[in-house]
């Protein structure tokens, strides 16, 4: 028996169309997702350690195999989760947030985030509750003790990314494919949500983990 875990994008929800659909997939063949709340009621407050924390945590509360399913900066933790802990033995990953931080400092301009410094918070608008929510500056700061160097560990990897992703390029997820060996890169003609290929993300999913 295998667990199956999902994690969400950054500013999103487990009420999102992606973590909704898979996890009405999978229970049409009697499998059960569970999807993370990886805001943990704190927003604010959230940090890429936090998310590998909790996720951890949920991992070792298993006690079967477990496969980790992330979309984003979610798909990010689970490659870190995984390189800590042994019992996950699958990934896959939906536009992975491997150009984390760096990826925030091309998007903000110098000015930006010396004010998210200065004042320790940077107003980020929240898909999962619909408004704007405060970032402490911490978010930015704890990104640093992971460099994606740090990801060493090789074991069965899906990712699929869109050609047309204009948040994380997909030149990260290549790049990443190649230096790991056991990483399949598929890439979809659709953007960074990839909402548009839930269908396809289905299949190639079921293909992948070969689901019934």
């Amino acid at each position: 028996m295998t667990t199956y875990l999902y994690l969400h994008g950054f500013a999103s929800s487990p009420k999102s169309s992606k973590a909704k659909y898979l996890r009405d997939r999978f229970a049409e063949i009697n499998l059960h997702l569970e999807v993370l709340d990886l805001n943990q009621g704190d927003f604010t407050n959230l940090t890429l350690t936090r998310q590998i924390q909790q996720t951890a945590a949920a991992v070792t509360a298993s006690e079967n195999p477990v496969t980790l399913i992330g979309s984003s900066f979610g798909a990010l933790t689970c490659a870190w989760v995984a390189q800590q802990q042994p019992q996950v033995k699958n990934l896959v990953l939906l536009a992975p947030a491997f150009g984390f931080p760096h990826s925030w400092y091309s998007r903000l301009s110098p000015k930006q985030i010396e004010q998210w410094r200065n004042s320790g918070y940077l107003g980020i608008y929240h898909y999962g509750k619909g408004r704007e929510i405060p970032l402490k500056y911490n978010f930015l700061q704890d990104a640093d003790n992971y460099p994606l160097s740090g990801l060493k560990r090789s074991l069965p990897t899906m990712i699929i990314h869109g050609t047309n992703d204009n948040v994380v390029p997909i030149q990260v997820s290549r790049d990443y494919a190649k230096q790991h060996s056991e990483v399949k890169l598929i890439e979809l003609d659709s953007d960074h949500g990839l909402n548009d290929s839930q269908e396809k993300i289905w299949q190639l999913i079921k293909d992948f983990l070969n689901l019934v």
